[in-house]
């Protein structure tokens, strides 16, 4: 077995798995250790021992590539295939089964833990028609958000990778910052090059309820915005810690992502689980569309879209109202209509 290849699977599973970071990481460091090493010469160091010398490489990751590199599943692997072969959620098949694409991802050019080419690999694994890579915009400095130079860098990148073909389509987009004003955090003309807008908020979450209630508006109105991401902010569980919902009123703000033709995003991630179910029910009220998104900042999180069909179905979402059960076509004509 090549044993880039089982050490980048091995973290895929424990970032599935939610594991620590750190100990995703020693796998991928190890994976980047001998990537540029020859096939002969990883197999020479790894059966005279003197792999273990190298920086990056540790008793774990070297059982691992010592195995790999006498074509062997390397048992650890095993151990984790056999553990991920067991769903995440247990409700929501159908649902899941439905869903084409994830449109809010992010990679290590804001704050994920991952090449772009890394997280398209786990897409395509996982069977995703597209997804979107949605990086966050400049005024979320914390997470690396990206000026308009090096959005428009990015957005040569993704047109070179899809350049190359593959099953699975990578969409260029944005997860943009809805600021105090209501405004979007990018140059509109960069806004309007991409497939996909993400309109979120991420400061000021504890403003009074009339405050965030305009400032969201701002942000569905305008005719950039897609997906009204992590409506509510709110963290449940997870190292953050704990935070309590954003205050907003609901009816007004979903009855404006119908009008304006945003989606309400199911972000699937297990600490925010957002929307609280009672909004999801007050957006279906309301005639809003939706999209089931992992909100992944590395490769094995793209798999929590599992958590928010098993919310949408709970929820009775109708599938047709999930545009990320649509094909790519469809979205596309969806998201760049006027």
């Amino acid at each position: 077995m090549d044993a880039v290849a089982a050490l980048n699977e091995i973290a895929f599973w424990l970032e599935r798995g939610r594991a620590a970071t750190f100990k995703v990481q020693a796998f991928r460091k190890a994976a980047a250790t001998i990537g540029a090493l020859d096939p002969d010469e990883l197999a020479s160091r790894a059966r005279s021992g003197r792999l273990k010398s190298m920086k990056g490489i540790g008793d774990r990751t070297y059982a691992v590539i010592r195995e790999a590199v006498d074509e062997q599943v390397p048992e650890y692997l095993a151990d984790l295939r056999e553990k991920g072969a067991q769903p995440l959620a247990p409700g929501g098949r159908d649902i899941q089964e439905a869903l084409r694409g994830d449109l809010h991802s992010h990679s290590e050019w804001s704050d994920g833990g991952s090449p772009i080419e890394l997280m398209l690999a786990a897409a395509e694994v996982l069977g995703r028609e597209y997804v979107a890579l949605t990086d966050h915009s400049p005024n979320l400095t914390i997470a690396n958000g990206l000026s308009p130079e090096r959005l428009r860098d990015q957005l040569d990148v993704v047109a070179g990778i899809n350049g190359k073909g593959g099953p699975t389509r990578l969409l260029a987009g944005i997860e943009v910052d809805i600021l105090e004003s209501g405004e979007l955090d990018q140059e509109p003309e960069l806004l309007d090059r991409l497939d996909i807008v993400v309109a979120s908020v991420h400061s000021k979450l504890r403003a009074d309820r009339k405050t965030m209630t305009t400032r969201m508006l701002g942000g569905i109105t305008d005719p950039r915005t897609n997906i009204l991401g992590h409506c509510t902010g709110r963290l449940v569980e997870g190292s953050r810690g704990t935070r309590p919902p954003s205050e907003f009123d609901a009816k007004e703000v979903f009855a404006a992502c119908a009008e304006h033709n945003v989606a309400v995003e199911i972000n699937s991630r297990p600490e925010r689980q957002d929307p609280p179910d009672a909004l999801i029910q007050l957006a279906l009220e309301a005639g809003c569309l939706f999209s089931i998104d992992s909100d992944a900042h590395a490769p094995g999180q793209l798999d929590f879209l599992q958590y928010g069909a098993e919310r949408a179905a709970r929820n009775n979402v109708p599938v047709e109202r999930i545009i990320t059960t649509w094909p790519a076509d469809k979205l596309l004509a969806w998201a760049a209509a006027p």
